[in-house]
């Protein structure tokens, strides 16, 4: 069964049962994941069991088997809550694993899909480094071969920086450069990098403004020595692809993740303007407060039928380059806003620690950055209008 076979009957339980274990398991214990900065062990657990670990990898490898369209309205659930949980699988089920889904071998699928699947192995996407962030030509990491045929092993050597889950990775998914940039290709490939290889050192863990729970640290690699059957595809020039192929599919995730965080963040000033009172009046009574909750309503709106028309014209290929960098771009800004505004109606209240729209405000700044920032979406929107109105080229899928 591939991944569009999953039915509207089992994927409404499927959601019914995340939407439920985020909002009675997981939302009442969001203070736990703050103060401890950690997603309890028990809950990992209950994710595990739900198959959470692998809901976007095909069923012949152990997953749910969810398309992007089933994808994006899980997301919207799981952004209800700490984003922390959804970091603990997000990169099996995203940018990683969705490189081995989409270019790894039958033998490399079959020696890690599975496991990671079930949640045994947490993979991180190793693409980020110091000087090269959003555009990965500027990668500095080498690979190399040590020796001159085809069997011939792989040393890696390099720098990763803000690598999630890089301190509980079972599996390191590593772009790395194996020559210049040329006529034949970008020169970047990608291999499969078990956390355990000598010479691979996880530093400490990072201190971040916010998404307390959800763990990114730097990752260096000296002198990693890999099997030729490491390099993903078999292919030293798969690795720009891969990453284009995997970011892009993950922004239309992240825009969704952001409607979610944001419908939270209205729901709260909902509540909060209907039971606060100024002067003995709710302050939900006031004009000025309906015009904030109006605007988050508004976006949320937007943002929600934005992201399910992307992820549908994903699924269709009628465009995978130029609308999930516009949801990308639209819904994190918008959740930014709409976090922004609950904390104004909330007024001191929200600028409490423990309160939920202040940890919403801190952790929804992230999703402008990473997957690429709200800039780089911008150049790849007006890059691929402008290339698609020229002479001779088409529209840009």
């Amino acid at each position: 069964m591939t991944t569009a076979e999953v039915g509207d009957d089992d994927f409404a339980e499927i959601l019914a049962q995340t939407r439920q274990f985020v909002r009675t398991a997981v939302v009442p214990r969001e203070q736990e994941i703050l103060a401890e900065d950690r997603v309890p062990d028990d809950l990992r657990e209950q994710a595990e069991k739900m198959g959470l670990f692998g809901y976007a990898i095909p069923q012949q490898w152990g997953g749910l088997g969810l398309n992007l369209a089933q994808d994006v309205e899980l997301a919207m659930e799981l952004g209800y809550t700490s984003l922390a949980l959804r970091s603990l699988f997000g990169t099996n089920n995203g940018i990683a694993g969705q490189v081995l889904v989409g270019f790894g071998t039958d033998e490399q699928k079959a020696q890690w899909l599975e496991r990671m699947a079930s949640g045994e192995v947490v993979a991180s996407f190793a693409l980020t480094e110091p000087g090269a962030g959003s555009n990965p030509s500027g990668l500095r990491t080498r690979a190399v071969r040590d020796g001159s045929g085809d069997d011939a092993d792989w040393i890696i050597n390099g720098d990763k920086r803000f690598i999630t889950n890089a301190p509980i990775a079972d599996l390191f998914i590593v772009f790395a450069r194996s020559r210049p940039a040329d006529d034949a290709g970008p020169g970047i490939a990608v291999f499969l990098v078990p956390a355990d290889t000598e010479g691979v050192r996880v530093g400490a863990k990072d201190a971040k403004m916010g998404q307390e729970g959800a763990w990114t640290a730097d990752v260096s690699f000296t002198d990693v020595r890999v099997p030729a059957g490491a390099l993903i595809g078999g292919s030293e020039d798969i690795g720009y692809r891969a990453a284009m192929t995997s970011l892009a599919r993950g922004r239309v995730h992240i825009a969704a993740l952001a409607v979610g965080i944001a419908q939270r963040a209205l729901d709260e000033s909902v509540a909060y303007a209907a039971s606060a009172t100024q002067g003995g009046t709710p302050i939900g009574k006031f004009q000025l407060v309906q015009a904030m909750l109006a605007d988050q309503q508004t976006g949320v709106l937007a943002g929600r039928a934005l992201v399910r028309d992307t992820a549908a014209r994903w699924l269709s290929g009628e465009d995978r380059r130029i609308a999930p960098s516009a949801a990308k771009l639209f819904c994190t800004e918008m959740a930014a806003k709409v976090a922004d505004l609950a904390v104004q109606i909330h007024g001191g209240t929200g600028y409490m620690r423990e309160v939920p729209v202040e940890r919403i405000y801190r952790d929804v700044r992230l999703l402008r950055l990473y997957e690429g920032t709200s800039e780089i979406q911008r150049l790849i929107i007006g890059g691929n209008l402008v290339k698609g109105a020229q002479p001779g080229k088409g529209a840009q899928a």
